[in-house]
């Protein structure tokens, strides 16, 4: 049954997005904008100046107890137990035999760990979590806190200006952190936890507050120059273009990190251990040797391939799928992103994909399809 105004849940700032004109959509259960003045304006706005998403939706989690990083990595392939305090780490959520049930960012907060899960799936991320992790954890679910992201290369300056504090000493000001740095805060006497972090590719933020706030908080931002709101369509449209793997598209749980082509994700020491839910099946697909593989895809002509389109062999059978698909604004083409043989997922490789009984000629990609802009620490 497709989902109706009155089954939707209302985010934090929905009044204040429909004052701003936003075109509110269902996702993931909410009502939510998908965009204000046009998708490729504000893509193109959140390349070159500083866009103001709404994520709210997300599920903001809080894993409190002792040895929690150590209780966590049963149930993911990231090395969590030697988090820092102020770093974040990207991780899978796996099942007991390997596949994908979500992708998580994981801080150390120095008190506990902050886990963002995805808007879809966090409820049963959390009834997951709750039946695998021992009973001396406790796991709360923050569901009284917004969450927006301020990204591209004038976030930075733009945060500046509202004057926000570090709540403990010690920590650096915002626009200090580095990627995949983060840190508590004060603005106006509000807590803020603030990431810098983001899935645009861009530099950026994630801020986290509570939602009595949010309107206040997003209102100074968007009074900024630098500024304006973003909605979902060009939050797909930029995660696209920076090659970053949509969780229910390009993920779910029939499939493996590797086949996802999320290596990096399977840290050293947690290989070597090897004792992570599904471990022996994961691990024997490593590096390489997975079946298939995530591709990009550049599509020729101007016609894009969506999701569910098939990719064909020579004589017509289906061998793969596109997960996700679209025109790119910076690219000025179309781009996509699809499942394919491990023997034809070399970058320049021809594919063919069939979409509406029309054949249209891809070639493998390497992603990001544009390179990534984050704010990364000099290597020393």
């Amino acid at each position: 049954m497709s989902e109706t105004t009155d089954d939707l849940k209302q985010l934090p700032l929905g009044d204040w997005h429909r004052s701003l004109g936003a075109r509110m959509v269902p996702f993931a259960g909410y009502e939510m904008p998908v965009q204000y003045e046009g998708v490729m304006a504000e893509h193109i706005w959140t390349r070159t100046e500083a866009g103001l998403f709404d994520v709210s939706h997300m599920g903001q989690l809080q894993l409190i107890g002792e040895s929690a990083a150590e209780a966590l990595e049963t149930i993911t392939p990231g090395n969590l137990s030697a988090l820092a305090p102020g770093k974040i780490r990207y991780t899978l959520l796996l099942a007991q035999d390997g596949g994908i049930l979500d992708d998580l960012m994981v801080t150390n907060t120095g008190h506990h760990l902050y886990l963002v899960a995805n808007g879809a799936t966090k409820h049963d991320d959390i009834a997951y979590l709750q039946a695998q992790l021992p009973d001396s954890l406790t796991l709360e679910h923050l569901e009284d806190a917004a969450l927006l992201a301020l990204q591209g290369p004038k976030a930075a300056a733009a945060l500046a200006q509202l004057n926000i504090q570090p709540l403990e000493a010690g920590w650096p000001v915002p626009t200090d952190l580095y990627f995949m740095e983060a840190g508590p805060f004060l603005w106006n006497d509000v807590p803020l936890g603030i990431s810098r972090s983001g899935y645009t590719g861009e530099d950026g933020f994630e801020i986290s507050l509570p939602a009595e706030h949010a309107a206040a908080f997003a209102s100074a931002l968007n009074g900024l120059e630098e500024v304006r709101p973003i909605g979902l369509g060009a939050r797909d449209s930029l995660r696209l273009e920076a090659g970053l793997p949509l969780y229910g598209h390009d993920m779910n749980p029939d499939i493996l990190p590797v086949e996802a082509n999320l290596s990096f994700a399977l840290s050293k020491a947690r290989r070597e251990e090897g004792n992570f839910a599904g471990a022996e099946r994961v691990l024997v697909q490593y590096p390489d040797k997975a079946a298939t593989r995530r591709i990009g895809l550049f599509v020729d002509g101007r016609q894009p391939v969506r999701e569910g389109a098939s990719v064909i062999d020579d004589s017509g059978e289906t061998i793969g799928a596109v997960t996700s698909g679209g025109f790119s604004p910076t690219l000025q083409r179309p781009i996509a992103m699809a499942y394919v043989p491990m023997d034809m997922s070399k970058t320049g490789t021809a594919i063919t994909v069939e979409q509406r009984g029309k054949k249209i000629a891809c070639t493998v990609a390497d992603m990001p399809f544009v390179p990534h802009h984050y704010h990364r620490k000099p290597k020393s």
